[in-house]
């Protein structure tokens, strides 16, 4: 059975999220989306565990259902602490199986700070003190590295990070079988550090908000499981885990180097040639994700294995919608050909990447069809983004229908 999972994202609880993001509105979206199985984000918060067991019910094992969605038990914590003469900052995922089991772990964490101020708690635990607590408490609890390269949160950002999975979680490493590639990474970039080789890469939306839910996600072979769905993760067994879903990482806000005050946005190389120095300023810029990559890789670009996961790369429906029609994502325009589309086909992934094309071509705007086909062909023009702006995305039209404004000028 292939079931669609988002395993991170936050409630309307934590910092900079909509207050659309309830139990309600996501299970709506994750329909929408066609998501099967949706992190619920934030569980260390008080008032939202409370919501979640108000309104979720047990169904299968290890998973809660509400209005025909399947949920899973996750949230991120934040963690600062000091190590080898530094300060370090690093978001880590928890996907836990049953109430209870989050219970013992919030009371755990509670120890170390105040749960309620934030739905992603700030924590005083280097990643190894992190996953012995939990895994004292519950063994069952899967844990993760959220959007490993991000350069201020992830395990190897470039400002606060760390060079390998061993030297940040110590001896716990061992309980580490997967890392989050995030938006400004895909899987090929993970596959130029060959010392990622032992770990599944997972893809989640990170969502802040309801129709960002399943801007990335994992497809499974699975049944409504927790374990079977963490142990297809754990073995990378390519039988039941059977890709991801993909951002085009250029799209992520911190892909490029660059300044975003100074509006200086660079490549790799052209940082370096400049000594990684804003020319605007004089100070520091901050490296991005791909950056970062090539500092840590000891493979070339492109290199691939028949043992990894495979892929597919995405632009998001909406995003698609506007750039064919010239108008902004939020316009009525966009909304109303969006659910119409939903209407027609289900769901945005059924659009985007199950649907065939001649059920497309027959049932939608010639303009939208030539964009989806494209962009399922990587025929897409790109301007990266940097220092926390996101990138641009646009989708090529085939020369026989008209072309929406480029975005680049």
């Amino acid at each position: 059975m292939r079931v669609v999972a988002d395993l991170h994202i936050h409630s309307k609880y934590s910092r900079a999220t909509s207050k659309n993001m309830d139990v309600e509105n996501i299970s709506r979206w994750a329909k929408i989306k066609g998501i099967d199985i949706v992190g619920t984000g934030d569980f260390t918060h008080p008032e939202w565990f409370k919501e979640l067991k108000d309104h979720l019910k047990e169904d299968g094992e290890g998973l809660y259902i509400y209005n025909g969605v399947h949920f899973v038990l996750s949230s991120e914590v934040s963690l600062v602490f000091a190590q080898g003469g530094r300060t370090r900052k690093v978001h880590i995922c928890l996907i836990s199986p049953s109430f209870s089991e989050v219970e013992k772990i919030n009371n755990e964490l509670g120890k170390f700070g105040d749960l309620s101020i934030d739905g992603r708690p700030t924590l005083p635990l280097s990643c190894k003190e992190l996953v012995r607590l939990v895994k004292d408490v519950s063994p069952d609890t899967f844990i993760f590295p959220a959007h490993a390269w991000t350069p201020w949160f992830g395990i190897f950002g470039s400002m606060t990070g760390f060079d390998s999975i061993e030297e940040a979680f110590g001896e716990e490493a061992k309980h580490i079988y997967a890392l989050e590639t995030g938006l400004s990474s895909d899987p090929p970039m993970n596959w130029m550090v060959s010392s990622l080789d032992r770990f599944s890469l997972v893809s989640n939306s990170d969502a802040h908000s309801p129709p960002h839910l399943g801007r990335e996600a994992n497809v499974f072979d699975i049944e409504f499981n927790f374990y079977e769905m963490v142990e297809a993760i754990k073995k990378r067994d390519k039988n039941k885990f059977l890709f991801t879903i993909e951002f085009f990482p250029e799209e992520g806000k911190y892909h490029y180097d660059g300044h975003r005050k100074c509006g200086v946005s660079m490549s790799p190389k052209e940082s370096k040639k400049v000594r990684n120095i804003c020319p605007v300023c004089g100070r520091p810029m901050t490296l991005g994700v791909l950056h970062r990559v090539y500092d840590l890789s000891d493979r070339e670009e492109n290199f691939t294995s028949e043992r990894f996961i495979p892929f597919k790369r995405l632009v998001p429906l909406q995003e698609i919608i506007a750039q064919t029609l010239g108008k902004g994502v939020a316009t009525k325009g966009v909304q109303d050909e969006y659910m119409k589309l939903i209407q027609i086909f289900g769901t945005e992934f059924n659009v985007l990447l199950f649907a065939p094309l001649s059920e497309l071509e027959r049932n939608m705007n010639k303009k939208i069809f030539s964009a989806i086909k494209n962009m399922r062909e990587g025929k897409v023009k790109i301007k990266p983004g940097f220092d926390g702006e996101y990138g641009e995305v646009l989708v090529e039209i085939d020369e026989s229908e008209e072309k929406p404004p480029s975005l680049f000028g």
